[in-house]
C-alpha cells in the first residue's frame, strides 16, 4: 500500500454536500456549524496493540489516558474546546475486565480535567490485538478554527515546547526494566510518554485572538507536521538548527544528533507547531501569555521543510510516524 498521507488524499471525495461543514478532510479535525455564534469541530484517532502501544510500556489506564489525549490534542490545534468523546474498543481474550476497566479509568481521569462527557461508542470483540477508538468533539468561536492552510512568508515557526520527549521516554522504556531507577529528567522523559499533556489552553487562547495564525499538534515528528503546514499553506518552512537547543530533551548522556532525531521523527509529543507574522509573535511574547519558541520561519517556495544550520540548508524527508511505511 502507498504510505498513509497519499492513501488518505486519495480517498478524500471532491464533492461537498454539507452547506455547515466549513473545514472536512485533510486538517487536524472537521469543523462544521451548529449556531450562529459556534462551530463544532470533530477528530477520530485509533490506537493499535502492537503498533501504537506495547504492554510492557503502557499500563491499562495510560493506554486509556492517552488514546483521549490524542484525540484532545487535535481539538487543540483547532483551538476547540473539548465537550464529547466517544469510544471504540474491539478486545481481545487476552485482556481481563480489571484491565478494561483501568483503560476507561484513564480516559475518564482526563475528560474530568477537561469537563468532557462520554456519550457513547461500541464494544465489539477482536480475535488478537486490542483496538481503541475514540472520537472527541469540541467547539470553536464561528470564524475562529485555526487551519494548517494559513502560514504566509515572513512568519516566524514556533512550538509550544519541547519536542523528543516522547521518543526518549519510549527508548528509556525499552532499554531498561520498567520499573528500574531512572533519573529526574528520565523520568519526566518517560512521562512525556507514558502520559502526554494536550495543549488545549495554548490552542484555546491562540485561537482567541482571531488573529492568522497556522497551527497543527506535533504527534507524528516535527518534521513530518512542518511539512503538513507547508504543503497545505504551499510555502517553504525553514527549521534554524540553532534555535533548537531549548526544546531538546534535556539528557546529558545523550549526543545532540540522537536528540535531533528524536525531535525530527519520534513524535507523540502533542505540542503545537505553528506560524504567524512577526508583529503577532512580538505581540504573544510581550504579553507573557503563552510560552512560544521561535524556531524557524516561513519564505516562498514549493511545498517543503528545510533544515538551517549556520549557512547550510538541508532539505528534510518528511519523516516521524506513517502507518502505512
Amino acid at each position: 500500500m502507498r504510505d498513509e498521507f497519499s492513501f488518505i488524499k486519495s480517498i478524500t471525495p471532491t464533492n461537498r454536500f454539507q452547506q455547515q461543514l466549513t473545514i472536512g478532510i485533510g486538517d487536524d479535525a472537521a469543523v462544521y456549524k451548529t449556531s450562529a455564534a459556534t462551530e463544532q469541530v470533530v477528530c477520530v484517532d485509533a490506537m493499535v496493540e502492537g503498533i501504537h502501544f506495547r504492554r510492557d510500556t503502557l499500563s491499562p489506564f495510560q493506554i486509556g489516558r492517552k488514546a483521549l489525549a490524542i484525540n484532545i490534542s487535535d481539538l487543540a490545534a483547532m483551538g476547540a474546546n473539548p465537550m464529547y468523546y466517544l469510544v471504540t474498543i474491539a478486545v481481545s481474550e487476552s485482556w481481563s475486565e480489571h484491565e478494561l476497566q483501568d483503560i476507561y479509568a484513564g480516559m475518564n481521569e482526563l475528560a474530568e480535567l477537561y469537563k468532557m462527557d462520554l456519550i457513547g461508542g461500541d464494544t465489539v470483540s477482536s480475535k488478537d490485538q486490542l483496538v481503541l477508538s475514540v472520537t472527541a468533539i469540541g467547539n470553536v468561536r464561528e470564524g475562529h478554527a485555526l487551519k494548517r492552510s494559513s502560514a504566509k512568508p515572513g512568519d516566524v515557526l514556533f512550538v509550544t515546547g519541547p519536542i523528543g520527549k516522547s521518543a526518549a521516554g519510549l527508548e528509556l522504556l525499552q532499554q531498561k526494566e520498567k520499573d528500574n531507577s531512572f533519573t529526574d529528567v528520565e523520568r519526566s522523559c518517560i512521562r512525556a510518554h507514558q502520559e502526554p499533556e494536550p495543549q488545549i489552553s495554548s490552542g484555546t487562547y491562540l485561537a482567541s485572538l482571531g488573529k492568522r495564525i497556522a497551527l497543527n499538534d506535533v504527534s507524528d515528528g516535527l518534521s513530518s507536521e512542518a511539512m503538513e503546514l507547508a504543503e497545505a499553506s504551499n510555502v517553504q518552512i525553514v527549521v534554524d538548527q540553532e534555535k533548537l537547543h531549548p526544546i531538546l530533551p534535556d539528557l546529558q548522556d545523550v549526543d545532540h544528533s540522537q536528540k535531533l532525531h528524536w525531535l525530527l521523527n519520534g513524535g507523540e509529543d502533542f505540542q503545537l507547531i505553528g506560524t504567524t507574522s512577526e508583529e503577532t509573535f512580538a505581540q504573544l511574547q510581550k504579553s507573557g501569555s503563552i510560552t512560544l519558541f521561535d524556531i524557524g520561519f516561513v519564505r516562498a517556495g514549493n511545498a517543503s521543510v528545510i533544515m538551517k544550520s549556520a549557512n547550510v540548508e538541508t532539505l528534510l524527508a518528511k519523516g516521524g510516524y506513517n502507518h502505512f511505511s
